[in-house]
């Protein structure tokens, strides 16, 4: 069934976001990102202890292309 739609003012839409008006059978935002980051990178919160006797963070892409 169509849409009927009045007047729309888009301020801003993200990379990774969908605008969408009327009618759709399918919508699939893609958005992908690589994160490098050593043990214990991402703790957040009160009083926590981290013991790295030894981290290493691999970096290497084997096929050296991402999509």
């Amino acid at each position: 069934m169509p849409a009927f739609v009045g007047a729309i003012k888009v301020n801003a839409v993200s990379s990774s976001a969908v605008f969408h008006i009327g009618d759709t059978y399918y919508i699939q935002p893609i958005s992908t990102a690589k994160t490098y980051a050593g043990g214990g990178s991402f703790n957040t919160g009160d009083g926590i202890r981290v013991q790295l006797d030894y981290s290493d963070t691999i970096v290497f892409d084997q096929d050296q292309i991402d999509y």
